[in-house]
């Protein structure tokens, strides 16, 4: 190990990201942090990093590859890399990010071992791309002397790709939210983004065959994207202009607030991991409306804690049968004995220290 005390790790990744941020200020306290941001930095890692343990790219990137402007700076990246000497590289998205890592540890000889953490669409879309981008990604797994995956499903996927040891935890939250707001028991909210992956187009039908069974029934979305504005019309030609509100990016206060005060949570992508946002919603005790992939049935069980919505002609009726205040304390109760962060942490950087020599 790096002498000063502890682990010397360099987390690379989107610096502009909350959720590369949420890892920084897991581990900041529990070893000796560095960060590469393929972007620019939240001003949060300021406050956390001084200059010199912090590296900005200041690229565009593409999380599925061909990043032609990030590939440009690998001199930068080893030179910094092998100035910093550091025990481990994290990197989190494995085709952007741990391929970096992957080429400065192989072309500047650096004593670091790599962990990569896949955030979901690296391992179960990228791949399926082409040869090249599989090729890619098995290289950059077999390079990683752990990995992490926030479901099982995704895991088997990594594995069958070349990849050793798999941790597999949620990506989940820092602390339980307090009940701090009455539920309005026709009140949806989808907070996913609004690019064709998320299929916001589902949500929009979904709450159309709700709002036609129950008058009071009310949708919120949040988020951007590049769907926004034929979603908007769309709602329009619905006639449905005064129940749907497009409110843009919320900062983490306004969006608990939407949670808190929702009964149901919409979330129907065609490609998924566990979603740190479904796990913010069950937290806040709303009930999950989910679409039909392995890692949300391994989140919610059968019906347990929510709902895939196949079909959604019965959607209404499947919503009208159940008792929403009991799933409420359910899913919080989960997310309080799986869900919290913390715990995940400190049992993957024990693993880490395990692996150092």
């Amino acid at each position: 190990m790096s002498l000063g005390g502890g682990l010397k790790l360099v987390l690379i990744g989107d610096g502009e990201s909350p959720h590369l941020l949420k890892w920084a200020r897991a581990l900041k306290p529990r070893v000796q942090l560095h960060a590469i941001s393929s972007r620019g930095f939240l001003p949060e890692f300021h406050q956390l990093l001084p200059d010199a343990q912090r590296l900005a790219l200041n690229t565009q990137p593409d999380h599925a590859g061909g990043n032609v402007a990030l590939i440009k700076q690998l001199p930068k990246i080893g030179a910094w890399l092998a100035d910093s000497d550091a025990d481990w590289l994290h990197a989190h998205y494995l085709t952007s990010h741990g391929s970096l890592a992957w080429a400065a540890k192989l072309g500047w000889r650096l004593r670091a071992q790599i962990a990569g953490s896949a955030w979901g669409s690296d391992i179960l879309v990228t791949p399926q791309r082409g040869s090249a981008w599989r090729w890619m990604t098995k290289k950059v797994l077999r390079s990683c002397a752990v990995t992490t995956s926030d479901s099982q499903h995704m895991a088997e996927r990594m594995r069958e790709l070349g990849a050793g040891e798999v941790l597999v935890f949620p990506f989940g939250l820092e602390a339980m939210p307090k009940q701090n707001a009455r539920k309005q028991p026709w009140l949806c909210f989808a907070n996913r983004g609004l690019e064709p992956i998320y299929r916001p187009e589902r949500v929009i039908d979904a709450f159309a065959r709700i709002a036609a069974a129950q008058p009071e029934a009310r949708l919120v979305v949040a988020n951007d994207g590049s769907l926004r504005a034929a979603l908007e019309a769309d709602v329009a030609a619905r006639g449905l202009g005064d129940r749907v509100s497009f409110v843009g990016r919320l900062d983490a206060q306004a969006q608990a607030a939407h949670y808190a005060r929702s009964t149901w949570f919409l979330s129907l992508p065609e490609s998924d991991s566990v979603s740190v946002s479904v796990l913010e919603a069950m937290a806040h005790g709303c009930v999950p409306l989910l679409s039909d992939l392995p890692a949300n049935r391994e989140l919610i069980g059968d019906s347990a804690r929510g709902l895939i919505v196949g079909a959604p002609e019965d959607l209404p009726a499947r919503m009208a049968a159940l008792d929403t205040a009991r799933l409420a304390a359910t899913n919080r109760d989960w997310v309080a004995s799986h869900g919290l962060f913390e715990p995940h942490v400190q049992r993957f950087l024990s693993r880490l220290k395990e692996l150092t020599p």
